[in-house]
């Protein structure tokens, strides 16, 4: 069983660990070369319980070929940039929970688009060694320009650090002229590959399909949960 980070200074090391075994070489797989691809996403409870969601596509299709819900609550605290441990211990058990192994997995996230270039997409790539990036729905700490009102256009992510200016994902446009998404590797694929699949996974909405069939799994899930009103819990 893996052993998650327990205090802020374990989750650092851990978080740098990652970071460093991540493959950012790969181009990884196009669109055409996969068969299926997964969606996580988690939500939270009033009280503290989270359900993380994991959700498996046919490629081709987009249609949903099998689901996989972990409900559990988590004791790692807030600090920023160290919010995937949060949720990694559910997201993973949700993954463990499915039969099959996907070929790409796609969170509703960030990867390189991170301060230390280690976001969720990051740690989810290296720790189940299938290829991931993250699509955010709100920008975070980068720049970036607006990227043009057409489908398809894109606009890069630039963040600075000593070292200078670096390019860690691209705002995309996948509906004309509505708000782009934010689009960056974890690891396994690059951002040419992750853009492209992004804008298969949006054929009608803004979000990519995998991320809106999680997102209600989950949801749905925590709202199972909770009493029916008037039973007094």
């Amino acid at each position: 069983m893996h052993q998650w980070p327990a205090t802020e200074a374990e989750a650092r090391a851990e978080q740098e660990r990652l970071r460093a075994a991540a493959d950012h070489g790969s181009p990884g797989p196009a669109v055409g070369e996969i068969a299926t691809v997964a969606g996580v996403d988690v939500a939270y409870g009033d009280d503290g319980t989270l359900a993380a969601a994991a959700v498996v596509l046919d490629a081709d299709s987009l249609a949903v070929l099998e689901e996989s819900v972990h409900v559990g609550r988590t004791d790692f605290p807030y600090v920023p940039g160290l919010l995937a441990f949060r949720e990694l211990p559910s997201v993973m058990a949700a993954l463990d929970g499915l039969t099959r192994t996907p070929d790409l997995v796609v969170c509703d996230g960030y990867g390189r688009a991170h301060p230390r270039r280690a976001g969720l997409a990051v740690h989810l790539g290296v720790l189940t060694g299938v290829p991931c990036f993250g699509v955010a729905k709100t920008p975070f700490l980068f720049d970036h320009e607006p990227p043009g009102t057409a489908r398809g256009s894109s606009s890069p992510l630039t963040m600075r650090d000593g070292s200078g200016t670096e390019e860690v994902g691209r705002a995309l446009r996948t509906r004309d002229g509505v708000k782009p998404v934010f689009v960056s590797v974890g690891s396994g694929i690059g951002l040419d590959n992750a853009c492209a699949h992004t804008l298969r996974l949006t054929p009608r909405y803004r979000q990519p399909e995998t991320t809106r069939r999680a997102d209600h799994l989950a949801g749905a899930r925590l709202a199972a949960l909770r009493p029916a009103p008037g039973t007094g819990g």
